[in-house]
């Protein structure tokens, strides 16, 4: 019976496996670069399922296979859109977890971005803090789209 409760052993995906996760890593990898280039890119680790009927459990997980959070949803590979949001998700609390800190950080108010959908499923990241004039919140940019922006938006170590 305590074989059940085994941890197994993470692998670390191949590329090609999950090719919509594939793409929207590369997207969220190109926004770590410019804002925490001192770090290695995210990958893919994946954990068999502890039920034999459900698929292996795919996780963001930083260079060195630590992650935080809960398993991809298997349904967010059904577009690139969806496969953006869960990935992003996922990478953003496996980075403010595993480093303490918020991540991407918005260069104007100093708050941490978070990922929101608009009505044409393009994924953004979202800032809560107020704009003179502009009402209470804005969008900072598209994920995957921090290295346009440049410099600026680097995170402070």
């Amino acid at each position: 019976m305590s074989a059940l409760f085994d941890p197994s052993e993470p692998r670390r995906v191949s590329p090609g496996e999950y090719p919509v996760w594939d793409q929207a890593l590369a997207l969220l990898n190109r926004d770590l670069a410019v804002t925490l280039p001192h770090l290695a890119p995210l990958q893919l680790l994946a954990l068999p399922s502890y039920d034999a009927d459900e698929p292996e459990n795919v996780h963001v997980a930083m260079a060195n296979g630590e992650w935080h959070g809960n398993h991809l949803d298997p349904n967010s590979q059904d577009s690139l859109a969806s496969a953006l949001a869960s990935v992003a998700d996922a990478a953003q609390e496996t980075v403010m977890e595993l480093l303490w800190q918020a991540w991407p950080l918005c260069p104007e108010h100093g708050l941490g971005l978070h990922p929101r959908e608009d009505t044409e499923e393009r994924l953004s990241w979202w800032c809560a803090g107020e704009r003179l004039r502009r009402g209470p919140a804005h969008i900072h940019a598209a994920v995957g789209a921090l290295d346009a922006l440049g410099a600026s938006i680097r995170t402070r170590s």
